[in-house]
């Protein structure tokens, strides 16, 4: 990563706007229809947090405004986007694991099995904030929730992506998603394109 100057982005006015504001986060709620992804998990054995995970780092790669971040009173570039996922460890607690986003499905579902079986054993974090801009994610599976509005510790300005279990359908099965991001990073229609971006990578899964 390295630091930007914000007048010579497009984020100039909403870094001058938003990055002293008291509550700069903002929160969307979007329901997607995973049916496609819940057959390709039953089909491929595949885990669907995994698959939840790399489609939404998909969908972040094709919305340029994910590879700048604020970090305390800098804006920062990236070139590479990580997954964040929470991972139950061997001593009943949760650890932090960062998964590199990856083109192909199947490296990014390796590097998914690895580092989490990994970061489960050992208790340890598994960090790349330092090379990758994070998106986070925390699924609440056992949960049937509408929505999450995340807090706002003034320290981490990552976005970050909150759902529940899904929901079956007559016809098809549907995930409420919360969208956390600050508004130095990106505005709402940025945020409105990426669950658009999300919901079709979402159904060109293939199995």
């Amino acid at each position: 990563m390295r630091e930007v100057n914000p007048k010579e982005t497009t984020r100039a006015y909403a870094f001058e706007m938003w990055m002293n504001a008291p509550m700069p986060m903002v929160t969307v709620f979007k329901t997607l229809n995973v049916s496609r992804l819940v057959k390709v998990s039953r089909k491929t054995g595949l885990k669907f947090n995994m698959l939840m995970c790399w489609c939404i780092g998909r969908a972040a790669s094709r919305v340029k405004e994910f590879y700048m971040l604020p970090v305390g009173n800098k804006l920062m570039q990236y070139d590479s986007i990580a997954v964040n996922t929470i991972v139950a460890n061997s001593k009943g607690e949760v650890s932090s694991c960062d998964l590199p986003l990856a083109d192909d499905r199947t490296i990014f579902n390796d590097d998914y099995l690895r580092l989490t079986a990994q970061v489960a054993g050992s208790c340890t974090d598994h960090d790349l904030s330092q090379q990758s801009m994070i998106i986070g994610t925390s699924a609440l599976v056992d949960c049937d929730i509408d929505g999450v509005v995340g807090m706002y510790s003034g320290i981490f300005n990552n976005p970050f992506l909150f759902w529940g279990k899904y929901r079956r359908r007559l016809l098809k099965t549907t995930l409420a998603v919360s969208f956390q991001f600050h508004h130095t990073q990106m505005d709402g229609a940025h945020a409105a394109r990426f669950l658009a971006e999300l919901q079709k990578e979402i159904n060109n899964q293939r199995c």
